[in-house]
């Protein structure tokens, strides 16, 4: 009876896919295959507006003296004769930093790749709740349409830093992007709260529920292990900011006083006491920092099987890559004081902080001497994914070294609020992750869209933007040794700066450069759904279930019975027992849903 109920779900589910009208399938898609792609496009889109926004803040600091006919075209008042307001200034950098770290490196990155990924490497028929994953994409949309929308209101968009610190963000008339734009950043961040949550519980419940048979907790990927923790991260922590908003809200709106206390504006004493600013601080680096990791982890996820499978090699150390993800999403959300030395913190607490703090490169040197372990004497294949995996695992080693340097509270102090902060996060986390994005995306295109990337094009892309980005942010390491402030307009008011604009200069530069390299990715990217070359089935030749399912999208990923699983990912190179071949002969990949074969034991892993 129940064999019957399952080939009459089949079949119907199958009419369903060539039924479908194009908002169906297109717009209101309950299909995890094409909500993937569209929070791809959309997170692509943002992250272009992003960058634009950097390109014009870095103008700005290169050549603070001069002015600029672009200023004028694109900030409008704020950009009277082509000089650039010092708000506007402020709303770049605040604007900027929220649309990288949340649609582009959250949504962007997790949301594609997780909602690709987890049903097909699980071997699902899809997500949990095709519903409410439709609705965590549509949450995201209408939030990047409102934060975007703030970027025309009259007095401008937000302008508090992406930290929203209060009390420029709690008090309407303290700047101009204290008004109206920073209320639609609060709403925008609550919806795209919701939005993280619903897709968060959506993934946890589905990597629980719904593996395939044979499909233990130790035989997944390393990539849906890394995806479920974050998961499990966001919906930890990312609550706390929901409710750090609300209560920022309340303090603009309704007179109460969360975070401020004894204020006074031109003279004038508001009535406000009772609050601390620090409160926010501690609710938002709650969130703050475990957010570095719902960022990393899946970036780090993509390249432990992207590297595994272009070294021929079975993943080094697959059980101490679980522990360490799980360190990770430990130890993440117990460090965020780290954000607040200078803060006043007792001095005690600051030492816990930082103990805390550095235990968490025990974990990250992990993950990283294991990838080096894979590539050592792999049979190294060097297309562009690997090429960014390999790119990743070097950020996040030199970012990483400078961690140690602000984990510890007594040297924190002296390069907090400086560029070398900059440099520090943009490496560890904001070029980590999308050097994780970009090799997911070469990696799995074929499986998304059903043709190939040209891989000339992608050396290209990879070379520009490794050279760009160690060229941006490498030198800013010295500046803010050297005590540059971060967040100032201009520091021509400073002569003791006045050695460090050439450098300014420098980095400006290869930010363009980086840029530009880009333009090779989006082209490579839109030519390639159209005319790129017809994906074979398993083109990188790889172990993980994803590539035993039909090329052409289908509602259900396979055709008859899911896949059963036999053995884990990473059965690379595996020898016959007497060592004169590999054991399926003049093949060195063995897919999750191959059987063992007679005498062949399961890889100790």
């Amino acid at each position: 009876m129940s064999a019957v109920s399952q080939a009459h779900v089949e079949d119907h589910s199958h009419d369903h896919h060539h039924e479908q009208t194009f908002i169906e399938k297109y717009i209101f898609s309950t299909d995890h295959k094409m909500i993937a792609k569209q929070y791809l496009i959309t997170g692509l889109i943002m992250g272009f507006i992003g960058i634009a926004m950097s390109l014009l803040f870095r103008m700005q600091l290169a050549w603070p003296e001069q002015s600029f006919w672009i200023f004028e075209a694109l900030l409008g008042k704020f950009g009277t004769d082509g000089v650039m307001d010092p708000g506007a200034y402020l709303a770049l950098v605040t604007i900027h930093g929220t649309i990288m770290v949340f649609f582009v490196l959250t949504a962007g990155l997790s949301g594609t790749f997780s909602n690709l990924l987890i049903p097909l490497q699980i071997g699902a028929r899809d997500m949990a709740s095709g519903f409410l994953n439709m609705l965590s994409y549509w949450l995201f949309f209408i939030s990047s349409v409102i934060m975007l929308s703030s970027l025309f209101v009259e007095s401008g968009p937000a302008s508090a830093g992406w930290t929203i610190y209060p009390p420029l963000s709690a008090l309407p008339e303290a700047i101009s992007g204290s008004g109206m734009g920073m209320t639609l950043w609060l709403v925008s961040m609550a919806i795209f709260i919701a939005s993280s949550l619903l897709g968060s519980l959506n993934y946890i419940v589905t990597v629980l529920n719904l593996r395939t048979e044979g499909m233990s907790m130790t035989r997944l990927p390393l990539t849906v292990w890394a995806f479920f923790v974050t998961a499990i991260i966001g919906t930890v922590s990312f609550p706390v900011l929901f409710a750090a908003a609300l209560l920022l809200i309340m303090d603009r709106s309704f007179g109460t006083s969360f975070f401020l206390s004894d204020i006074y504006i031109q003279g004038e004493v508001l009535s406000h006491q009772g609050g601390s600013p620090v409160l926010y601080e501690h609710l938002f680096w709650f969130l703050g920092h475990p957010e570095v990791y719902i960022v990393l982890l899946p970036a780090l996820g993509i390249t432990s099987e992207v590297i595994a499978t272009n070294a021929r090699k079975p993943i080094f150390g697959y059980r101490a890559m679980i522990a360490s993800i799980l360190a990770i999403a430990f130890l993440s959300t117990i460090v965020w004081g780290h954000h607040m030395f200078v803060s006043g913190m007792n001095p005690f607490l600051g030492s816990v902080f930082t103990f805390t703090t550095l235990l968490i490169a025990i974990p990250s040197a992990v993950k990283a001497f294991n990838y080096i372990t894979t590539l050592w004497k792999g049979n190294l294949q060097m297309n562009p994914g690997m090429l960014f995996s390999i790119g990743l695992v070097s950020t996040f080693i030199t970012g990483g070294l400078t961690g140690i340097i602000l984990g510890d509270s007594t040297l924190d102090i002296n390069v907090h609020d400086t560029y070398f902060v900059v440099a520090h996060f943009h490496l560890v986390m904001g070029i980590s992750a999308l050097y994780g994005l970009f090799a997911g995306v070469y990696h799995w295109f074929p499986k998304m869209f059903g043709k190939m990337m040209n891989k000339n094009l992608g050396y290209v892309h990879f070379w520009i933007t490794a050279v760009g980005a160690y060229g941006v942010f490498f030198p800013m390491h010295f500046i803010g040794m050297a005590g540059l402030p971060r967040r100032y307009y201009t520091n021509t008011a400073f002569p003791y700066f006045d050695d460090l604009a050439d450098v300014n200069v420098l980095i400006t530069l290869f930010a363009f450069l980086t840029a530009a390299g880009q333009l090779f990715f989006v082209y490579n990217f839109i030519h390639s759904i159209f005319y790129g070359k017809k994906a074979p089935q398993n083109p990188w030749r790889s172990n993980t279930l994803e590539w035993t399912a039909p090329v052409e999208h289908i509602h259900g990923n396979w055709y008859g019975d899911l896949p059963k699983v036999y053995r884990w990912a990473y059965d690379y190179s595996k020898m016959n027992k007497d060592e004169t071949d590999y054991v399926i002969p003049g093949q060195d990949f063995i897919p999750q849903n191959v059987p063992l074969k007679d005498n062949e034991e399961e890889l100790n892993h």
